[in-house]
C-alpha cells in the first residue's frame, strides 16, 4: 500500500534561510591542522589552505562558518593569532599546544577562498566583553583605534566586515572553560553585547543558550532586546567517553527527538514575547558526539588526545549519519519560522562531512545530504504530511518510515526532500500537489548497498545519483523510494 505525501502550497511556514546548511569547524584534533590548514603540502596554496577542502566546500555552497570553537573558544585569546610573531599557546579545553599559526586572518581567507560567510564566536569563559570588542574592531573597523591599525599593519587594509558573532559557546555546562551561572550569564552577556555593539551596531549577536527554562528566561529577561539570535546545540548519541556508536535502527529512533528541544524553545519564546523577534542558530549539530574520553583524567595529554583518532575512522560514517542529517534538515526547514541558520558539527575531520588526509579526501555520506537538500530546498517552506504510515519498531518505539518536508519558490518551482527511513524496505509513495504539477520533474538521491555503506580512501559506496521523468496527468506523482535512502523531487506547478 502507498503512502501518501500531501503538499499544501497554500500554507507557509516560513522563509528558508540558506545558512540553516551552515557548517562548524574547531581546533580540535585534525579539523585546522591537517584538515583546513595544511602548510607544505602539495596539496595547499600559498597560505596554507587546503585546496582540495576548499574544492569540496565550494561544492557545498556553504553559506556560513562558525569558528574557533566549540569548547576551544572559552579558553582562546585571539590576539595570540594574529601578525607576524606568534607564540604556541596550551589549549585547556583540549590539552594540547595550540601553534596559533591558524588565527582570525587565515580564517577569513578560508572563508573568501570558499565564498562563505564568517560567523565568530567568542570567549566568554576566560574572556573579558573588552577582549570580544576588541576583536569585533580589529575585524570590522576600517582604521580607527589600536586594533583596526594593527590589522591594517597586518596587510589587511580592508575591514573584514564579520556580521555574525556569538557571545560564549556552552558556558552553561560545568565542564566548559569559565562556565557560569544563570545569573552570571544574564548580566556578563548583556554587559558584552552592549560593548561590542557600541564598537559595530550592524553585527548581529547570538548568545550560548539551551533549552532550560531559566536559564533562557534570565538570558532573556536581562539581555533580550540586545540579541539578535540564540544559540543551541545538539548530538544525540553520545560517544564522548565510548566510542560505541548507535547501530543504523538506534539512530533512526533518534530522529524522532530532533523537534523536541526546537518545540521546547518556541515554547519559551511564545512565554517571554520573544517568538518572532529573536531567532534560533542551532549552530552545532551532529549525529553522533565527538570521542574526546579522558580530558580531565588523563595523567598526560598524549593519553588523551591518541583516542580522538576514532573519530576519524571512515567506516563509522554510514547511511545512518546521512538519513538523520537529512531528517534534522527537515525539520528545520518545517521550523524555518524559529530556526534561521544551524551549522553541521564539523565540516573537515573527527566527525566531519570531509575527511582529509595527506594525499586527498573522502566525502562522506553526509557531505551528500548537503549537496542535495542545500541546492534544492530554497524559497518558502510549505505545509507537508505523511499519511498511512504504519511506521516500524525499534525496541519499544514505533519510528514512521518517511520523513518529509517541502519548498516552494516565487517562480513556481517545488522541491520534496523525502526520507526512507527504513532499514529493509523501500516505500511506493503518491506525491499529491494541491496546486498540481506540471512538465518535466527531476530527482536526486543518497544512497548506498545497504543501511552500513560507507566511503572511505579507494572505497565509494555512498553517493548521488541523478534522474528526470515526464509528470503523469492525473493529480499525483507515484514512485518507490529504496530503504535507507535521500531522495529530493524538484519540479514547477
Amino acid at each position: 500500500m502507498a503512502l501518501e505525501v500531501r503538499v499544501d502550497t497554500r500554507r507557509r511556514l516560513g522563509a528558508i534561510d540558506g545558512k540553516l546548511f551552515g557548517h562548524f569547524i574547531e581546533h580540535f584534533h585534525r579539523q585546522i591542522y591537517g584538515g583546513v590548514f595544511e602548510p607544505g603540502s602539495p596539496l595547499s596554496d600559498s597560505l596554507g589552505l587546503r585546496n582540495d577542502v576548499a574544492e569540496a566546500m565550494q561544492g557545498l555552497g556553504a553559506p556560513v562558518v562558525r569558528w574557533p570553537g566549540g569548547c576551544f573558544v572559552s579558553a582562546y585569546h585571539w590576539k595570540d593569532g594574529v601578525g607576524p610573531a606568534r607564540e604556541p599557546s596550551f589549549d585547556k579545553a583540549w590539552r594540547v599546544e595550540e601553534p596559533n599559526t591558524f588565527g582570525t586572518d587565515e580564517f577569513i581567507a578560508w572563508c573568501r577562498k570558499i565564498g562563505t560567510e564568517p560567523y565568530v564566536c567568542t570567549n566568554a569563559g576566560t574572556g573579558t566583553p573588552e577582549e570580544m570588542s576588541d576583536w569585533v574592531e580589529y575585524c570590522n573597523l576600517h582604521s580607527e583605534g589600536r586594533w583596526a591599525k594593527l590589522r591594517q599593519s597586518h596587510g589587511h587594509a580592508e575591514p573584514y566586515k564579520v556580521k555574525y558573532w556569538s557571545i560564549g559557546n556552552e558556558n552553561y555546562l560545568g565542564g566548559e572553560m569559565g562556565s557560569k551561572t544563570p545569573q552570571e550569564w544574564c548580566r556578563f552577556v548583556k554587559e558584552s553585547a552592549k560593548m561590542m555593539k557600541r564598537v559595530d551596531p550592524t553585527i548581529e549577536l547570538f548568545a550560548a543558550s539551551t533549552p532550560d527554562l531559566e536559564w533562557m528566561r534570565l538570558l532573556l529577561q536581562e539581555a533580550g532586546e540586545v540579541l539578535d539570535w540564540i544559540s543551541i546545540h545538539g548530538y544525540w548519541d553520545p560517544l564522548w567517553i565510548n566510542n560505541n556508536l548507535a547501530p543504523y535502527e538506534t539512530c533512526m529512533a533518534y530522529t524522532t527527538r530532533i523537534e523536541t528541544p526546537i518545540e521546547q524553545i518556541r515554547a519559551i519564546l511564545t512565554a517571554t514575547g520573544q517568538l518572532g523577534k529573536i531567532r534560533v542558530a542551532f549552530d552545532e549539530w551532529n549525529l553522533r558526539g565527538w570521542h574526546h574520553p579522558y580530558v580531565d583524567t588523563a595523567a598526560n595529554a598524549a593519553d588523551c588526545i591518541r583516542p580522538r583518532d576514532e573519530n576519524d575512522r571512515n567506516s563509522s560514517y554510514t547511511m545512518a549519519d546521512a538519513v538523520f542529517s537529512a531528517c534534522f534538515l527537515n525539520a528545520c526547514v518545517r521550523h524555518s519560522d524559529l530556526i534561521g541558520m544551524a551549522n553541521f558539527a564539523p565540516s573537515v575531520n573527527a566527525r566531519g562531512l570531509i575527511y582529509a588526509h595527506p594525499e586527498g579526501i573522502v566525502k562522506r555520506s553526509t557531505y551528500f545530504v548537503f549537496q542535495a537538500l542545500a541546492e534544492a530546498l530554497k524559497g518558502t517552506s510549505v505545509g507537508v504530511s505523511v499519511h498511512g504510515d504504519a511506521g516500524f519498531s525499534v525496541g519499544d518505539s514505533i519510528v514512521p518510515c518517511l520523513d518529509a518536508a517541502a519548498a516552494l519558490e516565487t517562480d513556481g518551482s517545488w522541491a520534496v526532500s523525502l526520507v526512507n527511513r527504513h532499514p529493509e524496505q523501500a516505500q511506493v509513495v503518491d506525491l499529491r500537489l494541491d496546486a498540481g504539477a506540471t512538465g518535466k520533474a527531476t530527482w536526486c538521491r543518497v544512497n548506498g548497498p545497504s543501511k552500513d555503506s560507507y566511503n572511505d580512501i579507494g572505497r565509494s559506496e555512498v553517493g548521488l545519483e541523478r534522474g528526470a521523468f515526464e509528470i503523469p496527468s492525473g493529480d499525483f506523482l507515484s514512485f518507490s523510494l529504496p530503504p535507507h535512502s535521500v531522495t529530493v523531487v524538484r519540479g514547477s506547478l
